[in-house]
């Protein structure tokens, strides 16, 4: 498939600046597979599509501040430092971005906050890529709460405004737990404490993975021919007990619901020869994109994502690319929000 496919014309109105006031009110457009019929609720209706015995498998990674603002030494240029992954722990050894990367060479000493934090930059990667050792004495509880200080909440920049206080606790899921991650699992926001008890009371088991998202997610497509584009990628666990509740909901034909792209990239990474999920710990770069077999999930909640975004391409390969594109037509029309802190999409 080419990725002009995916090309569409966006408003920028219709791209979310922000979160509705309450996670659950925001909309939810049901699309059924079966018949093509589309519907028109609010994401806390989500409950009546399930029963007991259906699985909801969401990303329980956590995001942290990984956006710096600093000085650089001597000159005291303004710099910016996007924290991407830690590489060693015990050297406080990250591979970042910087910005302008023109003035960041090997070396160079970097400043945060009052001095707080000192980096030194080791390597070059890419052309905005660096590897930085923060020169840091304390305990490493004391790094982690410094850079929680001193960092800003990583909202994507095609959210067109700057990062405010309130980012840091919408920007998150209300069961993140597993630090290491530099982006939200969009379609999670939705979802309150309210939501999860009524799915709990009726029997639907919600069970975590991690997935760790980096900034490849969003990444642009810039190759025309899809099965070019390469991935980055992400490291994700699924543990026994995960594993179990999926395979039981298979064995009984029930609804795997995946929530999020990033869930379903996991669960589709950690396949077994006979067709069920296996607990894991592993990387992946997997990249799904019609036409592709789902061996896991049979369900799937999303947000409304950008033109030519990877995360379209594969809510188009679960959905149907005729009936997805179609229903983003009807989301633009029916003044859907789009993006990170967009509206959702039920894919049954």
């Amino acid at each position: 498939m080419k990725l002009s496919a995916f090309k569409f014309e966006l408003p920028e109105d219709r791209i979310a600046k922000y979160p509705t006031e309450n996670r659950d009110d925001s909309r939810l457009m049901v699309l059924h597979r079966d018949t093509g019929e589309i519907e028109h609720k609010q994401f806390k209706d989500i409950v009546e599509y399930f029963e007991e015995g259906d699985v909801m498998v969401n990303n329980d990674t956590k995001v942290f501040p990984a956006r710096l603002y600093g000085q650089k030494e001597k000159t005291g240029a303004k710099i910016e430092v996007f924290l991407l992954r830690e590489l060693n722990p015990e050297m406080h050894l990250w591979d970042v971005l910087v910005d302008p990367a023109r003035k960041i060479r090997v070396g160079n000493k970097l400043y945060f906050g009052e001095g707080e934090l000192v980096a030194e930059v080791i390597d070059n990667t890419t052309s905005r890529g660096r590897t930085i050792r923060f020169l840091y004495d304390g305990t490493d509880e004391e790094f982690y709460n410094t850079i929680d200080q001193l960092g800003e909440t990583p909202l994507p920049r095609t959210i067109p405004r700057e990062t405010e206080p309130e980012d840091r606790e919408r920007f998150q899921t209300i069961y993140a737990k597993n630090v290491g991650a530099v982006a939200a699992p969009v379609a999670g926001l939705h979802f309150t404490l309210q939501v999860l008890k009524r799915l709990e009371i009726i029997g639907v088991d919600v069970s975590p993975i991690t997935l760790h998202i980096g900034l490849g997610t969003f990444r642009p497509v810039d190759v025309e021919d899809l099965t070019k584009h390469k991935m980055d990628s992400e490291n994700y666990t699924i543990t026994q007990e995960t594993a179990d509740f999926v395979n039981r909901a298979l064995d009984n034909k029930k609804r795997v619901c995946s929530i999020g792209t990033t869930s379903m990239r996991a669960l589709e990474s950690s396949v077994s020869a006979n067709g069920r999920l296996k607990a894991n710990e592993a990387w992946t770069d997997k990249f799904i994109f019609p036409p592709y077999e789902f061996k896991i999930c049979n369900s799937l909640v999303t947000n409304f994502h950008l033109p030519e975004s990877t995360l379209l391409m594969q809510a188009a390969a679960f959905g149907g690319y005729d009936l997805v594109m179609e229903a983003y037509q009807v989301a633009i029309k029916e003044k859907y929000r789009f993006f990170s802190y967009g509206d959702a999409m039920l894919i049954l």
